[in-house]
């Protein structure tokens, strides 16, 4: 049940957030001169639509979809719950009809354009404004908080997994199950001593003290216990050798609109990091692929099947992710909201034409050309690289599938 609850909240907050966007277009265009013809949350059919007629809204009959009464935005509900949508009038380019987004200038192109990006980081610095006021999870290694201003609140605490064998932490008599409470690095030039409330406090010691011995405090069976651990150097793969668990929330007061700001920056870059990743990852092994080598095409193959495993489409965040978070948590669920968030404004900056970075960069170029984009030219482009990402959103919804199943 805890699934299906998971799934219908997916459903909900995909649409919410791509509604967001939508919308983000829509205030844009009414601001900027270009009329909105209908703005719809959900997409066709029509399950109920409503206008201004004589001054007020009136829902309208199922007769009058077609030619509809009054003036200005019809404002639909519809049936697939797959996001929403904001038809302007005269979105081609080459437009030149008043009240026509053609008709706009490249300003006013521009801002209605990155209007929905810009409304999707606004969505996810309000909700992660409001996790550092209630209780800010840490996902990502470096976390953005506002010293002076946050103090750690301990959910779960850390606590070893699995014990990889012959590491450092096998060697050193950790075992599954052993509650980290303090780490203490007895150098000579960097002596630490800290207490241990997240995992990031474990990770980024280690990562300190890479090579050096250091000593551990821990709890087995009510037990206070220590070990000295030599720590692999900073190039191995691991420094302890054991998987770690625990989780902890960063809780701010005035700061937290900042930590809002920031942190949203900061998932910002990690994504557009990802992203340059996949790519590089995905290029390079088809690439290895065409060698002789059979290493290299092995090499290859794993990059393949690294930056296929580091993306998901709706099926794996719907099917996958949102059920996990929210059995973890409101505040878990929340963030994962905020990040899905910055990641469909990540996505639509990118230079691809079917998005909106795209379709900005396609009018820019013609208009530093000085040259005309006709309709039938852009919606070849547009048409062509939809085609693109239909067939990419297809392969990762397979692959998505065969992860659910």
């Amino acid at each position: 049940m805890s699934v299906v609850i998971g799934i219908i909240i997916g459903i909900l907050m995909l649409m919410f957030l791509v509604t967001a966007h939508e919308f983000g277009h829509f205030i844009a265009a009414r601001r900027n001169g270009v009329e909105v013809e209908e703005f719809g949350i959900c997409f066709p059919p029509r399950a109920v639509a409503w206008r201004k007629v004589g001054g007020k809204w009136r829902r309208l009959k199922k007769s009058e979809w077609k030619n509809p009464p009054g003036k200005g935005t019809v404002i639909s509900l519809n049936l697939l719950p797959i996001g929403g949508f904001c038809q302007m009038k005269g979105e081609s380019d080459a437009d030149t009809e008043k009240g026509s987004f053609g008709a706009a200038g490249f300003w006013q192109k521009t801002k209605i354009l990155f209007a929905g990006v810009a409304m999707n980081w606004l969505v996810a610095i309000v909700i992660l404004t409001v996790l550092a006021w209630v209780g800010m999870p840490h996902f990502i290694e470096g976390q953005f908080k506002m010293e002076g201003d946050t103090k750690t609140v301990v959910d779960t605490p850390v606590s070893i997994g699995e014990v990889i064998n012959n590491s450092p932490a096998d060697k050193g008599g950790l075992k599954k199950g052993d509650i980290v409470k303090q780490l203490r690095a007895p150098g000579e030039n960097n002596i630490e001593t800290i207490d241990v409330l997240s995992t990031e406090d474990l990770l980024s010691f280690n990562k300190r003290h890479a090579g050096e011995y250091v000593y551990i405090s821990y709890e087995r069976n009510n037990e206070q216990m220590m070990s000295e651990i030599k720590l692999n150097d900073a190039n191995e793969e691991y420094q302890l050798g054991a998987s770690i668990s625990g989780s902890a929330k960063y809780v701010s007061s005035w700061s937290a609109p900042i930590v809002g700001v920031a942190t949203t920056a900061q998932i910002t870059g990690e994504t557009f990091k990802g992203v340059g990743m996949l790519l590089y990852n995905l290029c390079s092994g088809i690439i290895q692929q065409v060698n002789p080598n059979q290493e290299v095409r092995e090499s290859g193959a794993a990059a393949i099947k690294s930056a296929g495993d580091s993306v998901s489409g709706p099926v794996g965040i719907v099917g996958i992710l949102f059920p996990a978070f929210a059995a973890s948590g409101l505040s878990n669920l929340a963030f994962l909201v905020a990040l899905i968030s910055i990641s469909l404004a990540c996505m639509n900056v990118l230079p691809i034409p079917a998005l909106d970075g795209g379709r900005w960069l396609l009018i820019a170029i013609y208009r530093a050309r000085k040259k005309k984009l006709t309709k039938a030219t852009e919606e070849k482009i547009v048409g062509r690289a939809f085609m693109v990402i239909l067939a990419l959103a297809a392969i990762v919804t397979i692959i998505d599938i065969m992860r659910l199943f």
